[in-house]
């Protein structure tokens, strides 16, 4: 009796076509492109999640940035100005910070501008 892999292979291809699924074309449905189109995904979602990391500390950075010129300062003195405050806070909290609680930024604002004002006295 001849002996197949055929249990394992047509697993090992279903595998393949299901994550294949919603693809266009016949990258949907025959194996020698969904492997190349799964493969790609595949890729694309490794690089993608990395990105996606880049992405919210740019929105997060312009948010700052924005909040801050409204209290007449800009986002580099800013951070400059809390490093030296010694406020330890991410760019996360800062820009949640910023739009839900704009009392409490606005004091940040001021703890920064008070601890630059001292560091550039010092430095003069």
């Amino acid at each position: 009796m001849r002996v197949t892999n055929a249990v394992a292979s047509r697993k090992r291809r279903k595998k393949i076509l299901k994550q294949a699924r919603g693809f266009r074309g016949s990258r949907k449905n025959l194996i020698r492109q969904a492997y190349n189109a799964v493969d790609r995904a595949r890729a694309m979602a490794y690089v993608g999640r990395k990105q996606k990391k880049r992405q919210y500390r740019r929105l997060w950075t312009a948010r700052i940035n924005a909040a801050c010129r409204m209290q007449g300062m800009n986002y580099s003195d800013f951070m400059h100005g809390l490093k030296l405050a010694g406020v330890d806070l991410n760019r996360k909290t800062l820009s949640n910070m910023a739009i839900e609680d704009e009392a409490a930024f606005t004091q940040l604002v001021e703890q920064a501008r008070q601890a630059k004002a001292e560091h550039d006295k010092k430095t003069a």
